[in-house]
């Protein structure tokens, strides 16, 4: 891991913290696939569209190891709510798809600060809603559901677990990689690795004042962690990186999750930053997430 930070620190890239939105977004497309491990072929990938409540539109890209009814992960990508698409993503969830013995539907949320909270929570749900809908007419089976995501999508992947509770739609696991769940960067890891790591305090400041205002920070479909009751959720996997400002407040709702009775799977992988599960080519807890993820899916479809 400090090989790579140390290559990241001489390559000398403008931090996306202080780049304008659209250069954010081309600067991370640009180098989201260095890392990665080699692309899966996979026997299905097909873009969507799916409605918004507003009558909008978003992309969304469904990949599949076989032609079979196969159980359904919807994904959420990473970025801050600011930058990240499908394609950021795409080899992740080839991966998860091949390995996890499922269909996978990435979906493209809108992004701030074109699009600030809750368009990301409310495109996200519309999303998960128009795949359990629509699974049948996909080839899939929309009984068996899994909400997944990295980071911002980690967070809008907990919110759509509550609100599914809440709709009473089944969710067989939340899968969650590094998920945001504070509303303040308070907890011991923001202050450990503030600087010097893949995702600064730097970066959370500008991706936060992008996408909401600070009035409305603890809004729990922002903050997971100020979710009155939790009791009755799905169960979760958690993948969280030691060296992450993260991975407290990671901890901490993993912990909130237990005391309501969830079941709770949580792995820390040792020595890695924020990011870390896109870097499987240099780095092998990576791999080994990719791997511990994919079992997760695979012992949530059997329950």
């Amino acid at each position: 891991m400090r090989s790579v930070l140390e290559r990241m620190a001489r390559a000398g890239h403008t931090p996306l913290y202080r780049l304008p939105p659209a250069q954010a977004r081309a600067a991370y497309e640009a180098g989201a696939g260095v890392l990665e491990v080699p692309r899966p072929e996979l026997a299905r990938v097909q873009d969507l569209r799916i409605p918004t409540r507003d009558g909008d539109s978003i992309p969304a890209r469904l990949y599949a190891p076989s032609e079979g009814r196969l159980p359904v992960l919807v994904y959420f990508h990473g970025g801050g709510f600011t930058i990240g698409s499908i394609a950021s993503h795409d080899t992740l969830c080839r991966v998860l798809a091949r390995d996890g013995g499922c269909a996978v539907v990435s979906v493209g949320y809108r992004l701030a600060p074109e699009h600030r909270f809750p368009t990301a929570v409310e495109d996200a749900w519309d999303a998960v809603q128009s795949v359990a809908r629509e699974a049948a007419a996909l080839g899939l089976d929309g009984s068996r559901l899994a909400l997944g995501g990295d980071s911002a999508g980690g967070t809008l992947a907990t919110v759509c677990a509550m609100l599914a509770r809440d709709a009473g739609l089944p969710v067989a696991l939340q899968l969650l990689f590094y998920p945001g769940c504070a509303a303040r960067q308070e907890a011991p890891s923001h202050r450990r690795y503030h600087e010097g790591v893949v995702l600064e305090q730097a970066h959370i400041e500008y991706f936060f004042g992008q996408y909401i205002a600070e009035a409305a920070r603890d809004d729990w479909r922002f903050a997971p962690l100020n979710t009155p009751d939790v009791e009755g959720v799905a169960p979760a996997w958690f993948g969280l990186a030691e060296c992450d400002p993260l991975c407290d407040d990671g901890l901490h709702y993993a912990d909130k999750l237990r005391a309501a009775g969830v079941v709770v799977d949580l792995e820390i992988y040792r020595g890695v930053t924020h990011e870390f599960i896109k870097m499987g080519r240099a780095l092998p807890e990576a791999r080994q997430a990719h791997a511990d993820a994919a079992a997760a899916l695979q012992h949530a479809w059997q329950a």
